[in-house]
């Protein structure tokens, strides 16, 4: 049976997003954290990255750790690695895509979350507030999960049903030592939300006008995941012409 054959396209319809638990062995998350964090040390003590890719540290005053990882909050744009790219190659992925989004599918970001003991949760939000695209819709995300996601070690909280809203205001995250990017959502009520327990190889689907958030790591452990988002391969990425124009100005 393909993968296509056995998502729930209602739920999602409805819900904006829907969960394939087991979907992948715990190993194949546990391969791309050994290569993440690989990565991450090599780049620290080269005190370079691979080129494209982005590694964001923990903005929180005083976080501590003993390893070059322990104090980072994300890696960006890990897709063409191969042990990410093969996951995406997938036949059940390509086909839950292709359902989604159309046969020709481009996967534009991906970001390893690493979550360390003590990192605050992210707010609400909603991710096509990041992605000035035309057309503005579909965007899928799929946000693996590599180690347990619980309520103690900070797990994502969603809201069924907010992808039929809009993208809402965002407001920047107003705490002190907030990462990087973090906005908020403060004009919409979230009282019917609901965590989103998870086991090592659970994959959640989400339209990105799902609005979900994350609490902050209580637990002594990491709450890792990799998230992917898709779009049609159509798809026109304004940010990406903004960025050129702003350059472009910046050098005549």
């Amino acid at each position: 049976m393909t993968l296509a054959a056995t998502l729930d396209l209602t739920a999602y319809e409805r819900h904006g997003f829907v969960r394939l638990d087991g979907f992948a062995r715990a190993e194949v998350g546990g391969a791309m954290q050994v290569d993440v964090v690989d990565l991450v040390r090599t780049a620290h003590e080269t005190g370079t990255a691979p080129d494209g890719v982005l590694i964001a540290p923990e903005s929180q005053d005083g976080f501590a750790g003993v390893e070059p990882e322990d104090l980072i909050s994300k890696v960006f744009t890990l897709h063409e690695r191969p042990t990410f790219a093969a996951f995406l190659r997938d036949d059940r992925i390509t086909g839950l895509l292709q359902t989604l989004l159309g046969p020709d599918v481009d996967c534009f970001l991906s970001q390893f979350i690493f979550k360390n003991p003590r990192a605050w949760g992210q707010p609400w939000h909603q991710d096509s507030f990041y992605f000035p695209f035309e057309p503005a819709r579909p965007i899928v995300g799929l946000w693996l999960a590599v180690t347990e996601a619980t309520l103690e070690n900070g797990c994502l909280h969603v809201l069924p049903a907010s992808h039929v809203e809009p993208v809402h205001e965002h407001v920047p995250d107003a705490r002190p030592g907030a990462n990087h990017g973090d906005v908020e959502i403060v004009d919409h009520d979230m009282s019917g939300a609901e965590p989103v327990l998870m086991s090592p190889g659970d994959l959640l689907v989400f339209d990105s006008h799902l609005m979900p958030r994350s609490t902050d790591n209580e637990s002594d452990g990491i709450r890792a995941a990799i998230v992917f988002h898709c779009c049609p391969a159509v798809t026109v990425d304004h940010g990406i012409e903004d960025a050129a124009k702003a350059r472009s100005a910046l050098e005549s």
